[in-house]
């Protein structure tokens, strides 16, 4: 289960509240990109319209860029695979004030490929730095350690 394409700016932006699997409905050479690893999720959001899910924002680029087809839309809206539940759950989160579905990454399940969306709460400034101390402190202590298992 490797990631193929990762919106690494979420946990520094974004406070991960809840997350979900979801299926994403693609045509045959996007799943060709999206396995060689091309694609950005920088800006993808998920809306619920109805009691369906939709992933808007994700660039998705031309399979063959030297044999343009002229109907293909690298920023198109593609349809998510949820149950009905799920959706439910994200209906009634999405609408709660300051709270966004936004998507994490894309990765391989089996011969599927998968997205995980997540319901976040946009982090300030001063939380920002909270968590860079945090990841700064954490890597020195796993270097401390490293450099003591030598010895």
């Amino acid at each position: 289960m490797a990631n193929l394409v990762e919106n690494k700016k979420i946990f520094l932006n974004y406070e991960v509240l809840d997350e979900y699997e979801a299926g994403i409905e693609l045509l045959g050479a996007e799943v060709k990109m999206i396995k060689s690893h091309h694609g950005s999720l920088e800006g993808a959001r998920v809306l619920i319209r109805g009691a369906e899910a939709f992933l808007v924002g994700f660039n998705l680029p031309i399979y063959q860029p030297n044999n343009p087809s002229s109907a293909y839309e690298s920023e198109r809206t593609r349809k998510l695979m949820l149950k009905k539940k799920e959706i439910a759950e994200l209906v009634g989160r999405g609408e709660q004030k300051g709270l966004t579905i936004v998507p994490i990454s894309m990765y391989n399940k089996g011969r599927l490929i998968k997205v995980k969306i997540a319901v976040v709460r946009g982090k300030k400034k001063f939380d920002k730095r909270e968590s860079l101390k945090k990841k700064e402190a954490k890597r020195d202590v796993a270097r401390e350690m490293k450099g003591s298992l030598k010895n």
